[in-house]
């Protein structure tokens, strides 16, 4: 190896290294702002009986999708 390669392979670790930590504070703050986001219980609501049982619709405004399930309150 050559010294200019040597000083072309040191430039494009730290170009590496730079990329690999930009991306890293990215990710950290995503998750930082989006740790705020719970769903509320306010955010589901009884649509339907089975069996003496509420058929529950629950939905995250965060996601486009309904979970439903099913709440029995003599099961406890």
């Amino acid at each position: 190896m050559t010294e200019d390669d040597k000083v072309a392979f040191k430039e494009f670790l730290r170009g590496v290294a730079f990329t690999i930590g930009l991306a890293a504070v990215a990710f950290l703050g995503i998750a930082i702002i989006s740790r705020g986001n719970t769903p509320s219980v306010n955010e589901s609501k009884v649509v339907g009986t089975y069996e003496e049982c509420d058929i529950i619709q629950w939905h995250y405004d965060g996601l486009s999708e309904y979970k439903y399930f099913l709440y029995c309150p003599d099961n406890k």
